[in-house]
């Protein structure tokens, strides 16, 4: 039984690892692999998850990290890096009112397969129309943020990618695809942590009742993390190639599906 559990584990880890960083979703396929391998893990489970695809983002943009950090000690503000801190907590803003207000909301709501299908769709919209994005700014300037921030925020509903709907809403704002793979993945480092953070104040207790132990976790975590990052080195070839919108399909198709079954079901 415990071996059949740490599968079940691993197998969410490397699920998470895949869905974090292609963008299609990994809290929606987080929601229904846990359905279909009927393990109820707590929100806890699949944010400690997300802490494994975090470190994946600490490895790629190290160098990016630590001069951003280094601006932030020198309270250099001018620089290119020094210019992201006030950027990102712009982003950060709305990211987490929209947490903080519709949080609980959207937990209750989106457990099901067919809010989740729609949610797809939604998700598939925006990836899509990704491709019209005209590509011609270096910089991103507050408005932007603050809308890549809304955007980010959205994302915490089931089926709508943090990564597809962030890099989409920065092409679709003209910014340049380099610029908005950075800032998309470093503006999700504070949202991630203070999703944690919530959540490990709210539900740490029902890790217990989730029949989940250390071990388990951990071995979910490591997974997430090694598949992440291929993963993350993966989306940035697609969208070097300017074919990020081809996830789009992806989702309508998984949106389709998941319709079917829950109607079935029903």
């Amino acid at each position: 039984m415990l071996q059949g559990q740490l599968i079940k584990t691993i197998i969410l880890g490397i699920i998470q690892g895949l869905t974090e960083w292609l963008p299609i979703s990994s809290t929606g396929h987080l929601k229904l692999a846990e359905q279909f391998l009927n393990l109820k893990a707590p929100i806890l489970f699949d944010v400690i998850l997300h802490v494994g695809t975090l470190a994946v983002i600490f490895v790629f943009f190290r160098k990016d990290i630590k001069n951003i950090l280094s601006a932030f000690i020198r309270f250099d503000f001018k620089t290119e890096n020094g210019k992201l801190i006030p950027l990102i907590i712009a982003g950060t803003i709305p990211t987490a009112l929209i947490g903080l207000v519709f949080g609980d909301i959207i937990e209750n709501t989106f457990q099901d397969m067919l809010p989740i299908a729609m949610a797809f769709i939604i998700c598939g919209i925006m990836l899509y129309l990704s491709k019209f994005g005209k590509e011609e700014k270096d910089n991103i300037d507050y408005l932007a943020a603050v809308l890549i921030g809304t955007a980010q925020g959205i994302a915490i509903i089931p089926g709508i990618s943090r990564s597809g709907t962030t890099i989409a809403t920065a092409l679709l704002l003209g910014i340049k695809r380099e610029k908005a793979f950075k800032f998309s993945f470093i503006l999700s480092i504070p949202a991630i942590i203070g999703a944690l953070g919530l959540t490990i104040n709210k539900q740490f207790d029902k890790l217990a009742t989730a029949g989940l132990d250390w071990i388990e976790i951990l071995a979910g975590m490591v997974a997430a993390m090694l598949v992440g990052y291929l993963a993350l080195k993966l989306l940035w070839k697609i969208l070097t190639k300017k074919k990020l919108h081809i996830f789009a399909f992806y989702c309508w198709l998984l949106s389709a599906a998941l319709i079917v079954l829950s109607l079935r079901i029903f």
